[in-house]
């Protein structure tokens, strides 16, 4: 019964949303909607390079051990009005 959506049903659909959202609140709904995305994106290839990184350390003490450098987070890529630099969290489980 749901599972087939043919194009006036689709059509239907497009024009209940205009008419619920008016048509100049659109396009900055799909445009809040694309950063979102690609935040998310940005945010989750960032976790998985770290993951992947902390993972290929070496088991022995540290030498000579650094503070962290500080990292920008961006809040879409080439958005720099909204970046601000942070301190990366420090481990305070080893010894």
């Amino acid at each position: 019964m749901f599972g087939r959506l043919g194009a006036p049903e689709i059509i239907l659909i497009l024009v209940v949303v205009i008419l619920l959202f008016g048509a100049k609140k659109l396009p900055d709904m799909a445009r809040s909607l694309g950063k979102s995305a690609r935040i998310l994106k940005s945010e989750a290839k960032a976790m998985k390079e770290d993951g992947s990184s902390g993972t290929a350390t070496p088991a022995g003490p540290p030498n000579n051990e650094q503070p962290p450098a500080q990292r920008t987070i961006q809040a879409s890529p080439g958005d720099v009005t909204s970046s601000r630099p942070v301190n990366e969290p420090t481990d305070t489980t080893k010894a």
